[in-house]
């Protein structure tokens, strides 16, 4: 009798259940399922090295940028330490003009000032450094500070009529701003648009 049990139970699982796991497994594992998921693994590993390549990319670029930041920008530290030495060379050539000194010993002295004042300008302007000195000029608050307005100066609102201590840039960057009086009425300053009215 276990004779005939025995085929009615393979009857109804001809593989037993132990077949039944081993089709899931290959209905589950068929070679275009097993290459669609190495693709997207393959995929994913590709995105991943993208992203590391683009990370790489980026950290030279910036390591670039800094170091060209630190070639032009680095003096502008010590660069302003020296403004001030600029501004007493200039305030002694002020306080005695060349045509009022009167003996020769003034006057060399004078002279030799004004070569260290033209000499530390020259330097300074050989690394980037230059002077604002805006006179004349229309108010750019980005290298000016307006420190008073001047009534009835007789130019045009917004012009700079007095300058009372140069700014100085470093290349395209803004070491100090000028101090500067500013016209104050009157009609305003013209934008300097290209075009000639005369035409």
């Amino acid at each position: 009798m276990n004779d005939e049990k025995e085929p009615l139970a393979s009857a109804n699982d001809p593989m037993g259940s132990g077949g039944a796991e081993a089709e899931a497994a290959s209905a589950a594992s068929t070679p275009e399922e097993r290459i669609a998921e190495l693709e997207k693994e393959l995929a994913g590993e590709r995105d991943r090295l993208l992203r590391a390549l683009a990370e790489t990319e980026n950290t030279r670029r910036r390591a670039q940028r800094e170091r060209i930041d630190a070639e032009r920008y680095g003096f502008a530290k010590f660069a302003g330490d020296l403004l001030s030495v600029a501004d007493n060379l200039r305030r002694a050539l002020d306080a005695l003009p060349e045509a009022e000194a009167k003996d020769d010993r003034a006057k060399s002295m004078l002279a030799g000032v004004a070569a260290t004042e033209r000499e530390l300008l020259a330097a300074f302007e050989r690394h980037g450094l230059k002077r604002v000195d805006p006179k004349g000029e229309r108010f750019d608050h980005n290298f000016h500070q307006a420190v008073f307005e001047v009534e009835n100066s007789g130019q045009p609102a917004g012009t700079v009529v007095e300058v009372l201590q140069p700014g100085y840039v470093v290349h395209d960057r803004l070491l100090r701003p000028a101090m500067v009086g500013v016209a104050k009425g009157g009609a305003p300053a013209a934008e300097p648009d290209g075009t000639d009215d005369g035409a």
